[in-house]
């Protein structure tokens, strides 16, 4: 993603479809990357990352996909975003993690061309798959009376956000190949050089995709939720001013409620898109621009650090997701419910066999006692009551 940065970029000049290089462009040997430190640190978070948010969003995927034959338009939404996080947790950061560990690549040139084309297609499907949410709870808030046409724009919006993630991801299996040195010594890398005959033409490639996947999802989610805000505020301000003459119980409760959810939720996901991704593809930016003095200024630490914040947004989206959405609540109740069945009919049956023997037992003493009572009577002696009845 974004070539990783200074990560496994190489600066020599190479020829040849499987380039072999020697040298740095200006005489320099060559200074390999090694598995450092702080490498080792960002693949034990991206492993730990990657667990967490599979389990995270295949629960999520089961709760909004098991709640009946019929599922609204948001929760097929919900499905697909949670499918790109997948992507993003399945084929992103285990790459990334394998690839810091190996160093350079040892997955041949197809694996090379292909792994990258599926990276930026995750992450196209996330920003996109995003940006169509946005629209939906737009359109939903602005137009109510629309909701029967709502799900087949939804479709409508999916196939193009899944269709524009494939197609912008193209390139990738044409730029990326492997790159072998032999100074000073063998060392093969997945990577872009050789691909672009002037340096500009590939700050473009980068600036192009910098502004699909994250400035022109970012602009259209800040102005659907800005709408949406705007929209909420009016009509409670509305809403107030109409119940200081008329109290109307569905107008002040039910109504508010589903507003503010809506209102939490769209803060919260524009909030962690923000803060998850800006931070690194500002950096990826000044990389594109100015590569050498981000070089001397910026150590790989930070890097790592900056990537590894920007993965954990696939981890924040189900739990958004999970907590404003009420079919994921109910999903985890049949869970739980499903769970305990089996130990309340346990429980039941205990208690049932229970009750028949007691009332066995008490119908056993009743008998013996009447008994007792007549031979009692035949012979002048009390009845024998047993110890464990006493």
């Amino acid at each position: 993603m974004f070539h990783q940065l200074t990560d496994h970029t190489l600066n020599s000049s190479c020829q040849g479809p499987t380039p072999v290089c020697n040298k740095s462009a200006d005489g320099d040997t060559l200074q390999l990357p090694t598995f450092s430190t702080a490498a080792k640190v960002r693949v034990i978070i991206t492993f730990a990352l990657c667990v967490v948010s599979a389990i995270c969003n295949l629960v999520v995927l089961w709760a909004a996909s098991s709640g009946g034959k019929r599922k609204s338009h948001v929760r097929i939404l919900i499905m697909n975003l949670t499918v790109a996080d997948l992507l993003v947790t399945f084929i992103v950061m285990p790459v990334d993690a394998v690839w810091n560990i190996t160093v350079q690549w040892q997955a041949g040139d197809v694996a090379c061309r292909l792994l990258m084309f599926m990276k930026l297609v995750a992450m196209y499907s996330c920003a996109f798959v995003t940006v169509v949410i946005s629209l939906d709870r737009q359109s939903a808030i602005l137009n109510p009376l629309g909701i029967s046409e709502a799900k087949r724009k939804s479709k409508i919006m999916l196939t193009v956000a899944w269709t524009m993630s494939v197609i912008l991801s193209l390139p990738q299996m044409f730029l990326f190949h492997n790159v072998t040195i032999t100074v000073p010594e063998n060392f093969t890398q997945c990577t872009t050089h050789g691909s672009f005959v002037h340096h500009w033409q590939e700050t473009l490639y980068n600036m192009f995709t910098f502004v699909c996947l994250f400035l022109l999802p970012l602009v259209i989610m800040i102005f659907c939720y800005t709408r949406i805000l705007v929209e909420i505020s009016g009509r409670m301000a509305q809403s107030n001013l109409l119940s200081r003459d008329v109290h109307l119980r569905r107008s002040h409760n039910n109504i508010p409620k589903a507003r503010m959810r809506t209102l939490k939720m769209s803060i919260v996901i524009v909030t962690s898109f923000i803060i998850c991704w800006t931070p690194y593809y500002l950096l990826g930016l000044w990389y594109w621009l100015f590569p050498e003095k981000m070089e001397k200024t910026v150590s790989h630490s930070l890097t790592h650090i900056l990537f590894i914040f920007g993965l954990f947004n696939a981890c924040l989206d189900p739990i958004t997701y999970g907590l404003f959405t009420i079919h994921f609540h109910q999903g985890l109740k049949r869970c739980c419910r499903g769970s305990n069945a089996q130990t309340e009919s346990e429980n039941n049956t205990c208690l049932v066999n229970m009750t028949h023997l007691s009332s066995h037992r008490w119908k056993g003493y009743k008998k013996e006692r009447e008994e007792g009572n007549s031979n009692s009577i035949k012979s002048g002696s009390r009845p024998i009551i047993p110890v464990s009845q006493v």
